[in-house]
């Protein structure tokens, strides 16, 4: 036990050996790669972003190395290299923790802690593969939430013009949206719903087109942002 919480190396402020960088590079590539399957279990991916997962633990092993055992040093160049791919593409809250926990992994390598770098990689990637295939924290019913998007020409006051349907059909229902279209000859109106019942989705888009002239009336899914954390 005292070797898996031990570093290899015998002073944090002595020179490192090219067999103990060696350890603890070949370490970091190896719970990248299982960092990296870990997130690609059961989960859409880039494969831009999989091998990041899978290079950042030996980028961050070589930096905390490099900084001669100095860990504050280490974790402020390591933070600037991961706000890298944030600065112009927004990243899932999922993203984010893998990112942190391959930035973690390099960083317990990086100071010579091998076992306990195996031990922390492993445990988060099952946890990782076990909250991908529980429904943790998703949308109960979420057949009920629905955004509705509806045309209606531009001599119709929209005010008001389709509560008494949506009230019969939704159990909550706000206007999130207006917007001209075809050159301003009609409005696209769009709301946020939650339907009493699903099965009566068809009926309630029969209702909206006797009420907007028969012109186009889209259903869908009420879409989560990605940046949403």
């Amino acid at each position: 036990m005292e070797e898996l919480i031990s570093s290899i190396y015998a002073s944090q402020a002595a020179s490192i050996s090219f067999t103990d960088f060696a350890a603890a590079f070949a370490a970091s590539i190896a719970l990248g790669l299982m960092i990296a399957a870990a997130y690609m279990h059961n989960t859409r991916y880039t494969k831009s972003f999989v091998v990041t997962l899978a290079m950042l633990p030996a980028i961050i092993c070589v930096i905390i190395m490099m900084v001669n055992g100095s860990v504050g040093t280490g974790v402020a160049v390591a933070g600037a290299f991961s706000l890298v791919r944030f600065r112009s593409v927004p990243g899932t809250a999922k993203e984010i923790c893998a990112l942190f926990l391959a930035m973690g992994t390099g960083l317990i390598t990086g100071m010579g802690y091998l076992g306990l770098a195996t031990v922390f990689a492993a445990v988060l990637s099952l946890a990782i593969v076990v909250f991908n295939h529980v429904d943790l924290g998703a949308k109960k019913n979420a057949d009920r939430y629905k955004s509705i998007r509806v045309m209606i020409p531009e001599d119709l006051d929209y005010t008001g013009v389709f509560d008494e349907v949506l009230r019969e059909y939704t159990s909550s229902c706000e206007l999130v949206n207006v917007k001209t279209t075809n050159m301003g000859s009609m409005f696209r109106l769009t709301y946020d719903v939650v339907l009493k019942d699903p099965a009566r989705e068809k009926e309630m888009i029969d209702r909206l087109r006797m009420r907007n002239g028969n012109l186009e009336v889209n259903v869908s899914r009420q879409a989560t942002a990605a940046t949403e954390l």
